[in-house]
């Protein structure tokens, strides 16, 4: 201590000598400036210096003016300069008529007065330099004044010695308190030193710790002093008690009262908690000791057999709580079974086993069973300290005989208890040869528990106990029933969702396509994940058009379960209705969007039905003749569009809102793709979960299909799961990779024909001479009268140029255009009627025939099947 504190002044003088320093020297370079400044202004304006500079010998005059003014202003030098800076004057003669030392250009050119330290001739200085002004105000010269920062004296000398005396009487009264404070300890502790009193606090505190007697000593003031670990133990009190005052300690107030009180008490008993304590109390200040008083405590409890089985009821309080906390924290049957058995053993039996009825894992509910049948049950779950033993194994179908303790069990629903199973038969009537090992195997006793849950008996709860430890007794019945009803109520939960959760997906796996259509435009590959928990609404559609073209339809609806996905086959089928009309991408979704808010207003009056809470739609139009793609979006993702050379873009299409939303129109894109072009589309699942914001995904998404862009979609689909899908599938995934193909222009024939009845038989060879080129003489004369027909209904209905079209597919495929928007409608004509059978007339020749709109008019095709 006496070293610290010397330290401690040592520290503190340094400092003030320190700061003393730094303050003179401070105050020397101020004083310098104010001298050297004082000296300088007071000689260049005085009288008749302009005219003596402007005389023929300045220096012989100003020379000894100027060193008089230098030894009365206490400087080191005052210095006359002409304009140009040349000295007139100087301390040191050989020095004039040399230029001056220092900054003197901003007096003599702006007339500034400068300040400046130096090293000059006679050492470090400080000098200011003033200009001279005539009685024109203009420059002639300048004066400067400068002294040594060295010859200006300051405060610290006479300071010096006060911090000096003031640390020497610090130490000195920090010695004498040193010495004090000793004298005083030494007297406290007679005399032993600081090791002999480590020493003696070790000894004591070990044996105040080590002793099974509680020691408890408390103040004056009702506060506790000291505690040892056998009365923190018998008293139930926290590590930190010490401090604290009796009375908030949470003791019974008999207690409490008799530790504060001070009074002599022998053998006292009292009880706290499931204790019964004799407790001794002796006040301190008896022998002129300081005020309080000092208790001993001694478990003097004869109950022992009744504090166990106190404990042994804790135990299973705790047990109850750890199940209800550790059994049903999923929705899966398997699951929630197996942690029953866990929580069971090895806590309350050696082995524990659960067998269902098979119904109970598909979701159902099992038959009803009668007396003396036999339970066929499947065992689901196991758990115990070895894998050696004859137990079934998890996974068998067990058909336990009527007599056996699990068949009376799941029979009649009571659960069953075989304390001794040496001595008991029924159970051996399963397997004598398995019975046998089981009790060779060391098993002892035997509790079965039906899991029944509101009426319905799932299957049995086995608890088994092996001669390592004590039989089951009637007591543990009541816990086994209770371990068995809370895993009984979420092994249902986990059975109805699981019957929901098929139902759903069933339902959902009904309304999304089967396979793909046929098709010659793209070459498609799709992937449909639903959720691992509950189905949502996302589908996806490719479906075939007029003209050799086809439209790719992906969309996600907001939710999971039985609503999401009816919603989702409402809105898949109103999409197929929908694309039958041929209607352009922004139209099509604008229709969804309408139905979507009629669904909505719909649900709106009954309140059992919740509205439509989102839906988004990604609707693309291909055409393989014109490779131009048509693109709109209803608040889904962008698509993601890999180049023949891998390049991969999100190319950016108008933001139409989410369907239902109404109030803002859909706007369609076209896009020009090359042949071998892939245009990849998703739901968001694929590229967002809670783990992964959606800019991370696409640029996932984006790696990977830049990395090899020569796979084909099949190969793109598994690449883009196996990099994007996530541990835990949170919500529904939809992936549609197509590539793209063109039709050769040896499969398009074109002729575009004026609007004159007589084109119509030089049409009529035109397509003869383009079958015949193709192979397709069959097809002639069908050919010929529906392109007839079609060619006359526009030249009679219709103005302007006529266009004719073959497509050469999986089909063939007539088209004529006109510039009409009037649609025609096929009627049935009377027998005396003269026309009215042309549209008729196609109809029956061709497989499909309809209509769809263009920007410029109508086109009307018709289908035929090739050999």
């Amino acid at each position: 201590m006496f070293v610290l504190q010397v330290l401690i002044v040592l520290l503190l003088v340094v400092a003030a000598v320190g700061t003393l320093l730094f303050q003179a020297r401070t105050d020397r370079f101020q004083a310098a400036r104010d001298r050297s400044l004082a000296a300088a202004e007071a000689f260049a304006h005085a009288p008749g210096l302009p005219a003596v500079m402007a005389g023929p010998d300045p220096t012989s005059v100003l020379q000894p003016l100027t060193e008089d003014a230098r030894h009365r202003g206490g400087v080191d030098f005052i210095v006359v300069t002409d304009r140009n800076g040349i000295r007139y004057t100087h301390p040191d003669p050989s020095r004039i008529g040399k230029h001056f030392v220092g900054t003197v250009e901003p007096s003599l050119k702006d007339g500034k007065v400068t300040i400046e330290s130096v090293h000059g001739p006679l050492g470090e200085e400080v000098q200011a330099v003033v200009p001279v002004r005539d009685d024109r105000d203009r420059i002639v010269g300048a004066v400067s004044s400068g002294i040594k920062v060295a010859a200006v004296s300051s405060a610290f000398d006479r300071q010096l010695p006060w911090v000096l005396g003031a640390g020497a009487v610090a130490l000195a009264l920090a010695t004498a308190g040193t010495a004090l404070v000793s004298r005083r300890l030494r007297r406290q502790t007679h005399g032993l030193g600081p090791a002999e009193m480590a020493r003696m606090y070790e000894h004591h505190d070990a044996v105040l710790h080590a002793v099974r007697e509680g020691v408890v000593i408390v103040g004056g003031d009702g506060r506790l002093l000291l505690v040892n670990d056998e009365a923190r133990r018998l008293l139930g009190l926290p590590p930190d008690v010490e401090g604290r005052h009796v009375r908030d300690l949470g003791l019974d107030p008999r207690t409490a009262e008799l530790l504060a009180s001070r009074k002599v008490v022998s053998d006292e008993v009292l009880p706290v908690g499931d204790r019964l304590l004799a407790v001794n109390n002796r006040p301190t200040d008896r022998g002129g000791g300081p005020p309080g008083s000092v208790a001993t405590l001694r478990d003097s409890t004869e109950l022992r057999a009744l504090a166990g089985r106190a404990e042994t009821a804790r135990g299973r309080l705790r047990l109850l709580y750890d199940a209800s906390v550790a059994i049903g924290t999923t929705l899966d049957v398997r699951r929630t079974a197996e942690e029953l058995t866990r929580v069971a053993s090895p806590r309350f039996s050696d082995y524990a086993t659960v067998d269902l009825a098979e119904a109970v894992l598909h979701g159902d509910e099992p038959r009803m069973a009668m007396g003396g049948d036999a339970a066929e049950l499947r065992r689901v779950a196991l758990t115990g300290p070895r894998d050696d033993h004859p137990l079934y194994p998890a996974g068998d179908l067990v058909t336990f005989a009527g007599p056996t303790p699990q068949a009376t069990g799941f029979v009649s629903g009571r659960p069953v208890l075989v304390p001794d199973l040496a001595a008991s038969t029924g159970w051996r009537t399963q397997d004598y040869e398995r019975t046998q090992a089981v009790l060779e195997y060391g098993f002892r006793s035997l509790i079965t528990v039906p899991l029944k849950a509101r009426g319905v008996l799932l299957g049995i709860a086995n608890f088994w106990r092996t001669s390592d430890s004590g039989p089951f007794e009637e007591d543990d019945l009541s816990l086994a029933e209770e371990l068995a009803a809370r895993a009984a109520v979420c092994i249902d939960n986990a059975r109805r969702y699981t019957r929901e959760h098929d139902m759903a997906v069933a339902l959902q796996h009904s309304l999304l396509p089967r396979g793909l259509p046929e098709q010659t435009a793209l070459d498609v590959s799709f992937r449909y994940l639903p959720a691992q928990a509950g189905v949502g609404g996302d589908w996806f559609d490719v479906i075939p058009l007029p003209g050799a073209r086809v439209a790719l339809v992906v969309g996600d609806v907001v939710g999971h379960g039985l609503h999401a996905a009816a919603t989702m086959g409402r809105l898949r089928t109103a999409v197929l209705n929908f694309s039958a009309l041929d209607p352009p991408p922004d139209e099509l979704l604008g229709h969804l969007d309408e139905l979507v808010a009629r669904i909505d207003q719909e649900a709106a009056g009954d309140a059992d039905e919740p509205a439509i809470a989102g839906a988004t739609c990604l609707y693309a139009v291909y055409d393989p003749v014109t490779g131009v793609c048509s693109l709109a979006r209803a608040g889904h993702p962008l698509p993601a569009l890999v180049a023949p050379d891998g390049t991969v873009t999100f190319p950016e299409l108008p933001a139409g809102p989410p369907l239902g939303l109404g109030g803002l129109p859909f706007e369609a894109a076209e896009l020009r793709l090359p042949e071998g072009s892939s245009l990849v589309l998703y739901t968001d699942g694929l590229v967002e979960d809670r783990s992964r914001d959606i800019d991370a995904g696409l640029a996932v998404l984006r790696d990977t299909l830049a990395a090899q862009p020569g796979r084909t979609p099949q190969e793109t689909c598994e690449a883009l799961l196996d990099a994007l899908l996530p541990a835990r599938q949170s919500d529904d995934i939809a992936l549609l990779v197509a590539r793209t193909r063109i039709l050769e222009r040896e499969r398009i024939a074109e002729w575009e024909l004026p609007s004159d009845p007589a084109v119509v038989g030089r049409a009529r060879a035109d397509v003869t001479r383009q079958l015949t080129l193709w192979g397709l003489d069959e097809a002639v004369f069908t050919t010929e009268l529906i392109l007839s027909e079609l060619i006359t209904n526009a030249i009679r209905h219709a103005s302007g140029p006529i266009r004719v079209r073959l497509l050469r597919d999986r089909t063939l495929i007539c088209e004529v255009s006109d510039t009409s928007s009037t649609s025609p409608h096929l009627r049935y004509a009377a027998a005396e009627d003269e026309g009215g059978r042309g549209l008729f007339l196609v109809a029956q020749l061709a497989d499909r025939w309809g209509t769809r709109y263009t920007p410029d008019g109508k086109v009307i095709w018709a289908e035929q099947p090739l050999g």
